[in-house]
């Protein structure tokens, strides 16, 4: 592995900021793609907008021809725990624009955990075994047990089957409680089951992180989230899990005390910075990186240089 991986960075948030990161990031996108999104409960009010995506994709050649968006059932009962239910969710949502693939929808498939300490395998939608890439098109925030979302959780949690794959994940085996599992271990468990996908996919995978309307609550919270308190930042975008995803938390880190107070808690009390040390440990990537300014030549920059001059938070 090299020294450094690339995070690339831009403050433009809009389908123009997701096509600058991702023309820099869509070598390896060939064949059939799978674009994981998390689609939000019904009327969430900080999932990445379907108008971007819309406009995202159609400007792309190979995902206008070659991309699906792909989802699975959740393991709580809500909004989208039944296909029919999640379906009726999307339209809600505004994810109507394009078929959505609800990968468990017709069964599952177990894939290998190389390194694992908690599972050797995962199981995943059938579906995902349609597809030739994956670009993890992340909402990055908090959330209630795992601290943050990243690309990491979008791909752990939102790639596993709804009854058996996230059922591992959470629940110890003949607990009664369904979030059984917490804190360090969750945040391993939710690590290997991304490198069960990704080693699936093994180059042909790419990771955009969309730093915007970052409330502590995850986005399947829907309407209930808590207030946005932080200010959006930009997108972010590399071929490295763990790079992007660390470069997203060191600059919540680099913010003003009054900017990101609640979202380190939240990461802080639910151990969350163990999804960073752990995928390191299993070998996902590489936590040293070179974050790239796309909206300054290409200069090379700091976290600090990238929460400089922000705006408070105001309704998007």
């Amino acid at each position: 592995m090299s020294t450094q991986s690339i995070v690339y960075f831009t403050r433009e948030l809009s389908p123009e900021g997701l096509h600058k990161v991702y023309s820099r990031i869509k070598e390896n996108m060939t064949g059939r793609i799978a674009v994981k999104l998390h689609t939000g409960e019904k009327n969430g009010p900080n999932i990445i907008p379907s108008s971007w995506v819309k406009k995202f994709m159609a400007g792309e050649k190979e995902l206008k021809s070659s991309g699906t968006i792909v989802e699975t059932n959740t393991y709580y009962e809500g909004d989208r725990y039944t296909t029919e239910q999640h379906r009726e969710t999307l339209k809600v949502n505004g994810w109507d624009f394009c078929p959505v693939d609800i990968m468990d929808e017709d069964g599952t498939v177990t894939l290998p955990i190389k390194g694992g300490k908690w599972m050797k395998q995962m199981s995943h939608g059938s579906h995902m075994l349609n597809y030739d890439s994956l670009l993890a098109l992340t909402h990055f925030k908090g959330h209630a047990m795992g601290g943050f979302g990243g690309s990491n959780k979008n791909i752990g949690i939102g790639c596993a089957d709804g009854r058996l794959g996230k059922k591992w994940i959470h629940t110890k085996e003949g607990s009664g409680d369904m979030w059984s599992i917490a804190e360090e271990e969750l945040m391993e468990r939710i690590s290997e089951s991304t490198k069960a996908t990704i080693d699936y996919f093994g180059k042909h995978t790419a990771y955009i992180n969309v730093m915007r309307n970052m409330s502590v609550s995850c986005d399947c919270e829907g309407t209930a989230a808590m207030p946005v308190v932080t200010p959006n930042v930009g997108i972010l975008g590399s071929l490295d899990i763990l790079a992007v995803d660390k470069a997203c938390i060191d600059i919540v880190y680099a913010m003003r005390e009054d900017e990101h107070h609640d979202l380190v808690e939240r990461i802080e009390t639910r151990h969350g910075l163990r999804q960073l040390s752990y995928m390191k440990e299993l070998g996902m990537g590489n936590d040293q990186y070179i974050l790239i300014d796309l909206d300054n030549n290409d200069a090379k920059m700091t976290p600090k240089e990238a929460v400089q001059n922000l705006k408070p938070f105001v309704n998007g």
